[in-house]
């Protein structure tokens, strides 16, 4: 009988022995290591496997018991096939075109020329080690025409000679693929921009015009910022706050989960986004997570060294090709990507521990039509000023109020830029995202609606830090509306193709959720100005029926402050947060002054540097509402690695090691 062990492993009933034979046979992949760990550490990583569904290999890599260099040479030596680091092996021994080679960072199977004959070079994931010990048995001869790696020499390999390639597939794969929804330079295109922001502006604000133009565009602006509120409290009405409770699935259920953060400048917060990373309640042995890195970024790349970091971490380094963003840095990382889903998380990231297992759950109810499954977004320094107050308003209200909503009504989604999960099928499918614009999340969000797709909600939240000052705020907010802009921009190419593609109820939605949004900002400094003039400059009763600021006028304050008020007070009170901060949205008014600055600043970058990623800076809060929270949900992994728990005699000369050895010099320290 299996019992938890003190610190969560499993062990043995008790008297320190493995399990008997006939056993122990079903784990054929150890026993090219059974002489060299302690019997109760090979019975619980037995125990695990079988808990699982993998490889009890995996679960001694995974659990630091042994490095995967160490088990690979192992089990290499037990079937009479070399072990080979790849570090000599040349690209033109590879029969593999860039692309396929790429490929085989994935499959773990990589083809090499060696004389007149093919040889196979295997990184045993999974249960691939429990079937070479078999085939090694059952016909002794197959295993002469393979060679056994690591998967991280695998993946040194593959970014080493395939790094161009994956360089250019990132950033000019949409665009090669996919050149609709590319928001990729096109020539003259900042000439047609211009031209249509001069007509616009002109039209809308030439002072001479009579009173009739001036009273149809009121109207018009009136109708659609009506619309716009009413969209608003439609999602209120339809959404109600998505079921907490979930299934508990055996973990031998769950599949491989990929998780990508592309890290630029973030050495002060990386520390915390793995210890986020690794309170998630989910196997470690099917976690898969890629670290982007740029080149240049000596101080995170330093921090990730010192954290020593092994399995399911893997780093990669963005090629310097293309624009330098995040959604290029995530597709770098996306062909290397081995799970089924696939999501992604900021750098100052903390989601909740169970939102992979919720997220999966979700996607197993649903229909293969549901690629993206969005968590709540909710701020966690939420006392360290206003601007944090009325962000923490803000994403309440959007993702716990008004995203339910759309989702409910089956409209396009304008995802986070975060806690997005996604088949992973499905988003190579559409080709990733655009490296070219600046809101990849909202672009990825309304693309899947137009290729027949559809995204959801989840309960679960992922706390993320808010720019506190005004300088950090106006940057991030900057980006957000200049992606807005260029995303309306790309869609809107072939206005007629859109409305097929959304059909009536999501063309409207888009132009709603988009160019409403945009517009409102804009004009809303421009219009309150003119109220002002109005009321100032003519008898008051005159102003207030005059044709000209009324309509436009009362549309901005009506539909703009009440709906946005009310979405944000439901959101709060759904947050939980109603009483402490609620007061905060007495100062709407001020923040969309705030707003428009933002859109204009994003206006001007439009036209001069599109593709300008301002960094918003992390690791600054002073305040922490989950810290609380995560004390007292932390807790030790499934399997917590061996240097902690095992007092072992074997040193590392027992092995002939084919890499570094984490734990500080033995199999099992």
């Amino acid at each position: 009988m299996e019992v938890r062990g003190p610190a969560g492993g499993l062990a043995p009933g008790g008297d320190g022995r493995s399990l008997p034979s006939a056993q122990a046979n079903a784990f054929p992949e150890l026993d090219c290591v059974r002489t060299l760990l302690p019997r109760h550490v090979i019975a619980a990583a037995e125990g695990r496997a079988r808990a699982i569904g993998l490889g009890a290999d995996q679960v001694l890599i995974y659990a630091d018991a042994i490095t995967e260099e160490a088990y690979v040479t192992a089990l290499a030596a037990s079937l009479g096939a070399p072990y080979d680091p790849l570090d000599r092996l040349a690209r033109a021994d590879c029969p593999l075109d860039d692309d396929q080679l790429i490929q085989a960072a994935n499959t773990g199977l990589l083809p090499v020329r060696e004389g007149s004959r093919t040889v196979y070079v295997i990184a045993p994931r999974c249960l691939a080690a429990r079937r070479l010990a078999a085939i090694r048995r059952s016909r002794p001869e197959a295993v002469q025409s393979i060679r056994l790696t690591s998967s991280a020499c695998l993946l040194r390999f593959v970014t080493r000679h395939g790094q161009r390639a994956l360089g250019k597939q990132a950033a000019y794969g949409l665009r090669q693929s996919r050149p609709l929804f590319s928001n990729a330079p096109r020539p003259h295109r900042l000439a047609r921009i211009i031209a249509f922001l001069v007509t616009l502006f002109a039209v809308m604000f030439v002072a001479d015009l009579p009173d009739a133009p001036l009273e149809a565009i009121g109207a018009l602006l009136c109708a659609v910022f009506l619309s716009a509120a009413a969209l608003r409290l439609l999602c209120v009405a339809f959404a109600s706050p998505p079921p907490r409770r979930r299934l508990r699935r055996g973990d031998n259920e769950l599949p491989i989960y990929t998780i990508i953060c592309a890290l630029y400048r973030e050495a002060n917060v990386v520390d915390g986004l793995v210890a986020a990373i690794l309170a998630l309640d989910y196997p470690r042995e099917k976690l898969d997570v890629k670290l982007v890195l740029e080149a240049d970024d000596h101080a995170t790349r330093e921090a990730v060294a010192r954290l020593q970091l092994g399995p399911p971490f893997e780093v990669i380094t963005a090629p310097p090709i293309g624009p330098r963003t995040k959604p290029k840095a995530l597709n770098v990382a996306l062909p290397l990507a081995r799970g089924s889903f696939t999501v992604i998380y900021d750098a100052e990231d903390v989601p909740e521990p169970d939102q992979l297992r919720r997220a999966f759950d979700v996607f197993a109810a649903a229909d293969r039509r549901l690629a993206c499954v969005q968590a709540a977004l909710t701020i966690d320094n939420t006392t360290d000023s206003c601007l944090a107050r009325m962000f923490t308003a803000a994403y309440a209200g959007q993702f716990d109020a008004f995203l339910p909503g759309l989702a409910a009504l089956h409209l396009p989604l304008p995802l986070g830029g975060s806690s997005n999960h996604f088949r992973t099928a499905v988003l190579r499918q559409i080709g990733g995202w655009d490296p070219y614009n600046v809101t990849e999340d909202a672009d990825v969000g309304i693309r899947l609606h137009r290729l027949g797709y559809r995204s959801s909600v989840l309960s679960s939240a992922t706390y993320e830090e808010a720019p506190a000052q005004f300088g950090p705020w106006l940057r991030q907010r900057t980006r957000w509306y200049k992606g807005w802009m260029q995303t309306w921009l790309v869609h809107m190419r072939k206005p007629w193709r859109l409305l097929r593609d959304l059909r009536p109820a999501g063309a409207v939605a888009f132009q709603l959720l988009l160019a409403c949004n945009v517009v409102a900002a804009l004009i809303h400094p421009l219009f309150m100005a003119g109220l002002a003039y109005s009321l100032l400059a003519a008898p008051p009763l005159q102003a207030i029926g005059s044709m000209h600021a009324a309509p436009v006028f009362g549309a901005t304050l009506l539909a703009g402050y009440a709906s946005t008020v009310a979405l944000d007070l439901i959101g709060l009170m759904r947050r939980n947060h109603l009483v402490r901060h609620a007061w905060i949205l007495v100062l709407t008014p001020v923040y969309w002054f705030l707003l428009s600055l933002a859109a204009w600043r994003a206006l001007v970058q439009l036209l001069y540097a599109p593709q300008r990623w301002e960094k918003t800076e992390h690791g600054l809060a002073r305040s922490s509402r989950r810290a609380a929270i995560s004390r007292e949900r932390s807790r030790p992994p499934a399997f917590p690695p061996a240097r902690h728990r095992i007092k072992s005699k074997f040193e590392t000369k027992s092995l002939p090691l084919g890499g570094n050895q984490r734990g500080g010099g033995h199999v099992g320290q």
